[in-house]
């Protein structure tokens, strides 16, 4: 008698692909980005008697690299 084989599906066929990723792959990116939000949003280092609103001083330096960067 001849044994039986297992026959293996191949993931191809499925139409879906399984991913494990180890806890530490997802946990760290979510640390760092926490992090470094957190060092953005400081209360501390905001500056209250700036008069000008933060969008417009993100645009004006925006700006000012696009002009040293331009030809």
């Amino acid at each position: 008698m001849s044994a039986r084989s297992h026959t293996r599906r191949d993931p191809a066929e499925t139409g879906s692909v399984e991913v494990q990723l180890p806890w530490w792959a997802v946990a760290l990116p979510a640390l760092a980005f926490a992090a470094l939000l957190l060092l953005i949003l400081n209360p501390a280092d905001a500056h209250a008697a700036s008069s000008e609103p933060m969008v417009t001083q993100l645009l004006e330096r925006i700006q000012e690299t696009v002009l040293r960067l331009t030809p």
